[in-house]
């Protein structure tokens, strides 16, 4: 197993604070919005075998099998499939969606035809795979995901008392229910932005007012004047109306697969994801957005937020996700617990996130041992024999291959 050393990425929306404090080290004054684990190329972690730091991207792909194990060689290719991070939101994310993998394909090959350089701003695909993703709360985190029902958005609409809002909130109980959800956004993100920048005020200051009555949409009221605080004006913000509201506890997580639309409010979490760079964004941004491109991949299908909780196997708790780029599951161990074991035929990315985790190598003479504390972590190449202990928290990244 190799000790990571990763990179931290100062995105403007991150905590100064959240990632210092799990590292235990004092915060920069600046935001750290992303602590990034794995060989994605732009920022992949390091590792030391004796011959001084290298990128892990690189061992992988000088020796893929050896590293990956044939199945997940064989099912992905010579990459690590996976990116794991810590995720460390202080303001709102932008809202956004990601394509499937054939709308991935589909939309970079055509970039790629008409020659959009890879760094132009408007460039929608960056690449050519999906990027399904789950986050898992480390702290209360606040966010929204996936379309709430129509007459519930309507309903929340409604309450505001705004008269810009009526002329959604009717075609919202029209139905049916696809064809108003993708009326109403359309409607929004093609209004003129200076007539919807007025509604937006006019909405934002209505839910601050609602969020300090006793109604059953008061966190959600709160959580939309938040987001007109920090971006005054944006459609994104009505938009944002339409969606589910969450507030995840410690250990609950969402999944976001393709055309779910979504956004990070706040909050600390370990997240996961394919490797990929493809976001397409609705608003609460100062970045492009392709409307025509954005309605063709958003899936339109109202539902609930889908909150996750850990499947207990065997002392493992998983994170149940429908695909194999990755797998999320964290060890909750007591002290003084007999070691257990933990082998995988797959590469691995192992995260304390609480407490001291041992992890003993049984593939090596002298059975190296490291000792884990919050924030530390190692990559364990496929094959790899350890034994697991300690009293602390491991999240467990690795294939279903």
């Amino acid at each position: 197993m190799d000790r990571l050393a990763n990179t931290v990425r100062p995105y403007a929306w991150g905590s100064t604070t959240a990632i210092p404090e799990l590292l235990g080290v004092a915060p920069t004054g600046q935001p750290q919005a992303e602590m990034w684990l794995g060989a994605h190329p732009g920022a992949p972690s390091r590792i030391d075998r004796g011959t001084g730091p290298v990128s892990l991207a690189e061992v992988i792909a000088a020796a893929p099998e050896a590293e990956l194990g044939t199945p997940a060689a064989h099912a992905f290719g010579p990459r690590l499939p996976f990116l794991l991070k810590v995720l460390a939101a202080g303001t709102p994310l932008s809202l956004q969606v990601h394509p499937d993998l054939t709308q991935a394909k589909e939309g970079f090959t055509e970039e790629e035809r008409r020659g959009v350089p890879l760094d132009a701003p408007h460039r929608n695909y960056k690449d050519a795979n999906h990027k399904p993703e789950l986050i898992c709360a480390l702290t209360p985190f606040d966010g929204l995901c996936g379309f709430r029902h129509p007459a519930e958005a309507a309903d929340l609409m409604e309450g505001l008392g705004v008269d810009d809002l009526k002329p959604y909130v009717d075609i919202l109980r029209a139905g049916p229910e696809e064809s108003a959800l993708r009326e109403v956004l359309t409607a929004v993100l093609s209004a003129d932005r200076t007539a919807i920048a007025e509604s937006v005020e006019r909405a934002a200051t209505a839910a601050g007012r609602a969020a300090t009555e006793d109604g059953p949409h008061a966190t959600a009221y709160a959580a939309y004047a938040a987001l007109a605080h920090h971006f005054p004006g944006d459609p994104g913000v009505l938009a944002a109306m339409l969606l589910n509201h969450v507030q995840l506890r410690p250990g609950e997580a969402l999944f976001l697969g393709a055309g779910i639309p979504h956004a990070y409010l706040g909050g600390l979490g370990v997240e996961l994801m394919a490797t990929s760079d493809n976001v397409l964004r609705c608003g609460l941004t100062t970045k492009h957005v392709d409307v025509p491109e954005l309605l063709r991949v958003v899936r339109f299908e109202p539902r609930d937020a889908g909150v996750l909780r850990p499947e207990d196997i065997d002392g493992e708790e998983v994170y149940d996700t429908p695909i194999d780029e990755f797998r999320l599951s964290r060890f909750v161990l007591a002290p003084g617990a007999a070691p257990r074991p933990l082998a995988s035929r797959t590469p691995q990315i192992l995260l304390c996130t609480a407490g001291t985790v041992r992890l003993r190598d049984h593939g090596t003479a002298a059975g190296e041992e490291r000792a884990l504390a919050p924030g530390e972590s190692v990559f364990v190449p496929a094959g790899e024999q350890l034994t697991l202990s300690g009293d602390g928290t491991l999240f467990r990244a690795t294939v279903v291959a």
